[in-house]
């Protein structure tokens, strides 16, 4: 196997994040662009979606990660029907 080099200009602050985050998870800039290469030749496309929609912001996420443990929670309030939440709401 030939080894090809190309370089790729991107914002540095946006660089060193990345960096950051590859190293903690063992891995370097090369292997990270190496595994996203391998899995475009893998399915004939971008292996992931690419959209307009806006991230939600971290209020909304936090929101979202809160339902998420109320859902696992036993001993979280559950309601069967429109009028029992209702009633618990103007409790």
């Amino acid at each position: 196997m030939s080894i090809a080099t190309f370089s790729v200009r991107v914002d540095s602050e946006l660089k060193s994040e990345a960096d950051k985050c590859l190293a903690a998870m063992g891995m370097t800039m090369s292997t990270a662009i190496n595994v996203y290469l391998h899995q475009i030749v893998r399915h004939q496309a971008i292996p992931f979606v690419i959209a307009a929609s806006p991230m939600p912001n971290r209020e909304t996420l936090q929101a979202i990660e809160e339902g998420e443990r109320l859902a696992q929670d036993p001993n979280a309030p559950g309601y069967h029907d429109m009028e029992s939440l209702l009633n618990a709401l103007n409790a």
